[in-house]
């Protein structure tokens, strides 16, 4: 049991450090680590880990070394430069329960520049926020782990267990990056992921698949077009196929229990297409990629015969679609919902921890997006608790990140860590 005055000391040299964290986190942002890019800062956090005297595994991901894990989403891209890094906190002799602190090192892209209030790799702090991409989802995250741990030992403590800071890519795209700490041996009792999820912990979420569609036209030339098959407008019917399938398992008797107080917990989103090749000519070729999600529990086999029983049903009412079918490709995403349950003790501290640094009750939260605490959950057997800071527009422009809720979000992780680990002196 926690003590009082030691709590208080916990909370109040997180504050001692929160100018520092919040410079560390800034230039965390000021790195593009978009998918491919992630290697300059995934160095920068092994400096700050190995300046702190972590044991620091840095390492390239393969593919060959994962592939046939469970959870594994299949790529189309290089992983000549897919690093993750850990940076080990051991204790001596310990007495603890051990932990892992996971955050993602990867962002999305930004979209047009010039649709943003200030370059979003140039973070700025205004009006109680922090601007930039990344920002939120989640660099502040990853600064709340290394910041969490820096408190305790500003004040003489270390954990009484071994705690691992992970800092892993492609939980945007794939969550393989997470996956790969598992294949690397990497283990505890129990997983914090620091999420932007607005001081609430995430009960459940839904898992994520990624396709691309495929289609072959007829080209000829414009003057002629009614004799060629134009492939991007026969996109369109697929297109509005696709979203009657997500009304369908949106329907109240197709929710997971879990997000029945959601009135659109599945939302699926053509998010890129491409065609065509000259203006005046009728396009030969279309592809769109598209983004669904499905319910924790829900067979992902099963879900994508839907999707494909969906598409070849448009295909057949089309007269050119259903002579030339759509191809559809999986890559990216292959990943399952997660429902958190069997997490009591975890929960309990954390519960305690957060009351103790907001002074109010911690809510908990159904997430229409996905994390990776589902490899911890579901391939671990490990409880995965996601509680992370306040954050706005993460995927969009302006993303930002309340500072207040960084500053309560990591005396809540410092002091889950103390309860949950044990303390030991320096």
């Amino acid at each position: 049991m926690l003590e009082e005055s030691t709590a208080i000391a916990i909370k109040t040299s997180v504050d001692r450090g929160f100018e520092e964290q919040l410079d560390f986190t800034a230039e965390l942002v000021k790195f593009p680590s978009t998918r491919g890019a992630e290697a300059t800062a995934q160095d920068f956090m092994a400096g700050e880990l190995r300046q702190r005297g972590y044991d620091v595994d840095r390492w390239r991901i393969k593919v060959e070394d994962i592939a046939h894990l469970p959870g594994f989403s299949p790529v189309m891209t290089s992983y000549d430069n897919a690093f993750n890094v850990v940076g080990a906190c051991r204790a001596d002799n310990p007495g603890g329960r051990s932990l892992i602190l996971n955050g993602h090192i990867d962002v999305v892209p930004t979209g047009p520049l010039d649709m943003w209030d200030a370059p979003p790799f140039e973070p700025q702090t205004k009006d109680g926020w922090m601007y930039g991409r990344g920002a939120g989802d989640m660099k502040a995250g990853l600064g709340e782990a290394v910041f969490a741990l820096d408190a305790l030992r500003r004040i003489g403590f270390r954990p009484d267990a071994d705690v691992f800071v992970q800092s892993v890519i492609e939980e945007e795209c794939t969550g393989n990056g997470a996956l790969a700490c598992l294949q690397r041996g990497y283990r505890a009792d129990a997983a914090v992921i620091p999420e932007p999820m607005s001081d609430a912990m995430i009960r459940a979420q839904v898992g994520v698949l990624w396709f691309q569609v495929k289609l072959r036209g007829h080209p000829v030339h414009v003057s002629v077009a009614g004799s060629g098959a134009n492939a991007i407008e026969a996109a369109f019917p697929l297109m509005q196929a696709l979203h009657g399938l997500e009304a369908s398992w949106n329907s109240d008797e197709r929710k997971h229990p879990a997000f029945a107080a959601i009135d659109h917990p599945i939302n699926l989103s053509v998010g890129r297409i491409a065609g065509g090749d000259w203006p005046s000519s009728v396009p030969a070729w279309c592809t769109f990629d598209v983004r669904v999600a499905v319910y924790p529990g829900q067979d992902l086999d099963a879900a994508r015969a839907e999707i494909e029983a969906c598409l070849r049903a448009a295909a057949r009412d089309n007269s050119f679609l259903s002579n030339s079918p759509p191809e559809v490709v999986y890559h990216g995403f292959l990943a399952e919902g997660f429902h958190l349950t069997g997490a009591d003790e975890a929960e309990a501290v954390l519960g305690k921890a957060h009351s103790l640094a907001y002074g109010e009750s911690l809510g908990e939260l159904a997430c229409t997006g996905t994390t990776d605490a589902r490899f911890f959950g579901l391939y671990a057997d490990t409880p995965a608790l996601v509680y992370g800071p306040n954050s706005e527009n993460i995927h969009g422009f302006n993303e930002r990140v309340e500072l207040e809720s960084i500053r309560k979000n990591t005396q809540a992780i410092a002091l889950f860590i103390a309860e949950w680990c044990g303390l030991q002196r320096r």
